[in-house]
């Protein structure tokens, strides 16, 4: 593996260290191309986004180009990829974002970016608890005739995902792969089922036109929208756990972000051309998320509608699985590099997985739903209710911070290898890095600016800051802690965003 010589030392043959034993490591060979893919596409959660996001966006922002968006995100995301892969060669770490940025922009920055990905990625975990517990109360109400409370279904989720948290990798993408395969099949019958049957004004091409993107949406359709492919960037996260990494995981980051823009793109006109798009925004208000719903009713049937609700709740249970083994992996990469107890640093046994990282995930999980069940003294159909409060205010604060990291780990990229000397070699990758790094900063903007929309709070509402200040207390909570470690415990600071390859200044050290 190559590396920044002046933060790392030769790593140990096959990428795993032998000091104390590889109970710090997590177990190679597990993954494949379609593992990997399979795991990192299951967070991007297709019938939800499709279903719940696409619909949202039309009937909140008023904005009939959504398909364009999603082509012009898409570009944003390929040329954010582009730098991000390469880095993927040379730093093979489950610590991803933060591993990268301590390589580019020091320890101290690194540990500001692991608090926030630690932050972000279970804010987007723990939101996908609100919605999955509304939909399953829905389901028993609706085909059984039984009323729960939405927070039963989602602590029984909860634990059911910690569970699954526990298990060899492999088993876990088996898992996400059956259920995204499904319900990713059940849109494609969708767009084709639109477009033969399209509405009043056929098969326009309309969405795609440059002059529906103007208004004062589009910067918060864009926010909306960039979420809908949070998971292709998760890749790097599993690099340890495949058998050529510096090969897979750029190969799966294309993959999963060309994939994700063509698939969101298509079906969100397929939406425009279902209903018209003079009618898009209209019927998305009325509709609202059930949109999907009810315009597979009347062109697929019934049967097939109640199949896509059943399945548009277990898309989301893989999102939440995929979504907590990243939490997982963060936390155990940051659990050997002193930035967590070193508790978290160690996998389970038998399956080599970071077992504690995924319990401290799972009690994250039940702490934050019970302290919403507590608070729900509303009818869960209510706006006001804190069970849509949990998915849209922990969603965005997650996609928040993940586009923060994003636009940071487009800066490391660039600072990494002009030190390194390459800048003439990577020209072509610094230039596109720091387009999708500026792109990224200006949609982070937009996404602070406009928080209170994308949450759904009043004008002036104190949410439109203190959501977004946990992102920023989490940086500042990092950045504190990296300072600490620089002053009192420098070879500990000398190691973060190391990896595997930490063990081995271990190793040297006691021979």
């Amino acid at each position: 593996m190559t590396t920044d010589s002046s933060r790392t030392s030769p790593s140990a043959p096959g990428g795993i260290s032998t000091f104390k034993g590889q109970e710090r490591a997590l177990r190679a060979d597990r993954l494949g191309t379609g593992g990997l893919l399979l795991s990192v596409l299951a967070a991007t959660a297709p019938l939800m986004v499709v279903a719940g996001v696409m619909p949202t966006t039309f009937a909140v922002m008023g904005i009939v180009g959504q398909p364009l968006l999603f082509v012009v995100l898409g570009v944003v995301l390929i040329l954010f990829s582009v730098g991000y892969a390469e880095m993927s060669r040379h730093v093979h770490n489950a610590g991803a974002f933060y591993a990268y940025i301590s390589r580019g922009l020091g320890g101290t920055a690194g540990a500001g970016a692991a608090l926030v990905a630690l932050v972000a990625y279970n804010a987007l975990q723990v939101g996908i608890y609100g919605i999955f517990g509304f939909e399953v109360s829905g389901l028993f109400a609706t085909y059984a005739d039984v009323e729960i409370a939405w927070w039963i279904p989602a602590l029984v989720a909860a634990l059911a995902v910690g569970l699954l948290g526990w298990l060899k990798i492999d088993v876990n993408a088996r898992v996400l792969g059956v259920l995204l395969v499904i319900e990713v099949l059940l849109v494609v019958i969708f767009d084709i089922a639109a477009l033969a049957d399209p509405g009043k004004e056929g098969l326009s091409l309309h969405a795609f036109n440059p002059d529906t993107l103007t208004g004062a949406g589009v910067g918060t359709a864009l926010c909306f929208c960039i979420a809908a492919f949070l998971g292709f960037e998760q890749a790097p996260v599993y690099a340890e756990e495949t058998s050529r990494p510096h090969v897979l995981v750029p190969r799966v980051m294309f993959f999963a972000v060309g994939g994700v823009a063509v698939f969101f793109a298509l079906s969100s006109w397929a939406l425009t051309v279902a209903t018209g798009p003079a009618a898009i925004v209209g019927t998305s208000q009325k509709q609202s998320a059930g949109l999907l719903f009810f315009l597979t009713e009347s062109r697929l049937g019934g049967t097939f509608t109640d199949v896509l609700h059943v399945l548009f709740v277990t898309g989301m249970f893989a999102a939440l699985l995929s979504f907590h083994n990243v939490v997982a992996r963060y936390a155990f990469a940051m659990g050997r590099e002193g930035l967590l107890p070193a508790a978290f640093g160690r996998t389970s046994g038998s399956s080599g997985a970071p077992g504690t990282g995924s319990l401290l995930q799972t009690v994250v999980a039940v702490v934050v739903v019970a302290a919403f069940a507590l608070t729900d003294d509303r009818p869960a159909g209510d706006p006001t209710a804190p069970v849509l409060h949990l998915f849209t205010w922990f969603g965005n604060v997650g996609a928040l911070g993940v586009i923060v990291l994003m636009a940071a780990a487009s800066l490391s990229v660039v600072v990494f290898f002009v030190r390194r000397g390459a800048a003439g070699t990577q020209a072509w990758r610094l230039v596109t890095s720091a387009l999708a790094g500026l792109a990224l900063l200006v949609i982070a903007g937009y996404t602070v600016k406009d928080f209170e929309v994308l949450v759904g709070a009043g004008p002036g509402s104190s949410l439109s800051w203190l959501l977004p200040g946990i992102i920023g207390l989490a940086a500042l909570a990092g950045v504190v802690l990296g300072l600490l470690l620089r002053a009192r415990a420098p070879e500990k600071h000398a190691r973060i965003g190391l990896g595997n390859e930490a063990f081995q200044l271990d190793k040297a050290a006691s021979s």
